[in-house]
């Protein structure tokens, strides 16, 4: 279980950049039109990224003249140019940046398509959830990078060569070209994963990883890069020493804040993809699982290891988040939110049993999980409650495990319950929040249970206007019509007069209600709006509501 940083750290300690293994290629450099979905898994936007083989057979098939070079293109100032190009364009002499006319003449057998920003996004996306599987904390480093912070989980992989190891074998295996490096800092990190020959950079040496690098490794502008190298500047080594006035007062504060940023001087953040989770649990497997009883085998032990970890912090789960790695890199994510805070492992596997019988076949197994992990985004206060003498819970604890079970299978977006609040006005006086939200005290009403039931079990939405014949200012309706049907009245009860909130400062009347039976035995319940000779000079009638 890898220990997330405080939310306060500013600089974590350890970082690697993920990178495409040429500074000139992006991750969706070869590209096919077919349809989203490849033999991986991986559901895109169309078209589609085509990856092929690192293996020498793969390299030699690449370059190889069934393989038609490929590139992608899109318009700069008003000219199509190559953003992109896989390996048989490079070798046949196309380089990035080309006008596609000219490459064209070079090359006649060329096939361009259009850059595709979205299915480059979406793919970004995919990698970073796959690259979960070595820390919770993964940025998006845009356009084709990721940043990942590893600090306190290299020793789940043997140390932090064995990580990046690990990380390059498995893209390696996925058909992607990618660069890893490991430093103090996310700009070391990223320079030395894209101009560097070094896969680690020991702690406490990022200027000596960087001084011999290119100052395009700074993430200057290009226009700033080509100004120093105008005036002879073309290493990170060369302005290290340099006096930082002048070079600020010529190039801008951003090339001193960059250089900063990369050797320490300077804190830069990185902002995780997704929220830190509260407690992680995780379990690996030299071989898949995919089974149901073996996932909830795993899940049950995962469970179990969360409870210490929330009776130290007197805190309950509100939320679950499953993570299921596929060993092909596709990530299949199912939550489940509680009405109340829970710990016990048991409900836990109990509500993601709800959720996989609700997904049926939504969930694809593929070959098998090679990880599993359970995390916790959201907690409540749960201190020790008194039970009953018996040592069971039942009744609230009852109703709110049926709740978790019903909003597991159908949706928590589904249930909902009715709460009180602090308004005599009937449309105001309830709620129906979802059944696993938490109210603020101040907006919940302590409605008592005792007395008789002077309400409408059905009230309507909002009351419906009718005619009604009373006499003024505040006799009874004698007889009234609803639907364009006439109702005479033979019983009735009231008034009950209901004044609005003085604080709300809106322009609701008061409200004088009448219970009243026909004489066919149909109960009802109207009001009168606005006091006659103060609030108004006629006041409407409505139906709010029926009895039985």
């Amino acid at each position: 279980m890898c220990p997330p940083i405080e939310p306060g750290a500013v600089r974590p300690s350890r970082l690697a950049s993920l990178a495409p293994q040429d500074e000139e290629r992006g991750f969706a450099l070869e590209r096919l039109q077919q349809p989203p979905g490849d033999p991986g898994g991986h559901k895109l936007p169309h078209p589609e990224v085509r990856r092929r083989s690192l293996s020498l057979e793969g390299r030699k098939g690449a370059l190889s003249a069934s393989n038609p070079p490929l590139v992608v293109v899109a318009k700069v100032k008003s000219a199509l140019r190559i953003v992109a190009l896989d390996q048989t364009a490079r070798a046949r002499g196309l380089r990035n940046g080309q006008a596609l006319a000219d490459a064209r003449a070079m090359v006649p057998d060329l096939d361009a398509v259009d850059e595709d920003p979205a299915a480059d996004t979406a793919l970004l996306g995919a990698l970073a959830d796959w690259a979960e599987r070595y820390t919770p904390l993964v940025a998006l480093d845009p356009p084709d990078g990721l940043m990942l912070d590893i600090t306190g989980c290299a020793h789940l992989f043997d140390g932090e060569e064995a990580l990046v190891a690990d990380c390059l074998v498995r893209l390696q295996a996925q058909g992607f070209l990618a660069r890893a490096a490991i430093a103090d800092t996310p700009g070391a990190a990223w320079a030395v994963a894209r101009f560097g020959d070094t896969s680690l950079v020991p702690p406490g040496d990022a200027r000596s990883a960087l001084i011999g690098l290119p100052l395009a490794a700074l993430r200057l502008e290009s226009v700033t890069v080509s100004a120093l190298e105008r005036v002879g500047l073309k290493r990170i080594g060369q302005i290290v020493e340099a006096p930082r006035a002048p070079l600020a007062a010529r190039f801008g504060a951003g090339l001193i804040n960059r250089l900063d940023q990369a050797l320490g001087a300077a804190e830069e953040a990185i902002s995780p993809r997704r929220p830190v989770a509260a407690l992680i649990a995780e379990r690996r497997f030299a071989e898949p699982i995919m089974h149901e009883t073996d996932i909830a085998a795993v899940l049950t032990a995962l469970a179990t290891r969360l409870v210490p970890g929330l009776e130290a912090r007197d805190a309950g789960a509100r939320r679950f988040e499953l993570a299921l790695f596929r060993v092909d890199g596709v990530v299949a994510r199912l939550g489940v939110g509680t009405s109340r805070p829970v710990r016990a492992p048991a409900h836990v596997v109990g509500l993601f049993a709800e959720k996989f019988a609700g997904l049926a076949d939504d969930v694809d197994v593929g070959f098998g999980f090679d990880m599993v992990r359970l995390s916790v985004p959201e907690t409540a206060s749960d201190a020790p409650a008194q039970i009953d003498l018996a040592g069971d819970a039942t009744g609230e604890a009852d109703l709110a495990q049926l709740i978790d079970r019903i909003g597991a299978r159908l949706g928590s977006d589904r249930v909902h319950r009715v709460v009180g609040r602090d308004s005599h006005i009937p449309e105001r006086s309830e709620a129906f929040p979802l059944a696993g939200t938490l109210m603020e005290d101040s907006e919940v009403a302590m409605v008592s249970g005792d007395g008789p039931i002077d309400r409408p079990l059905r009230l309507f939405p909002n009351p419906e206007p009718v005619q009604a014949v009373a006499a003024v200012p505040d006799g009874p309706p004698v007889h009234f019509r609803w639907r364009r049907v006439l109702y005479r009245v033979a019983r009735v009860e009231g008034p009950e007069r209901i004044a609005p909130e003085w604080w709300r400062n809106d322009e609701d009347l008061t409200r004088d209600y009448f219970r009243v039976e026909d004489a066919a035995g149909h109960r009802f319940w109207l009001y009168r709006e606005g006091l006659y000779g103060f609030e108004t000079v006629s006041p409407r009638w409505y139906l709010h509501g029926v009895f039985g």
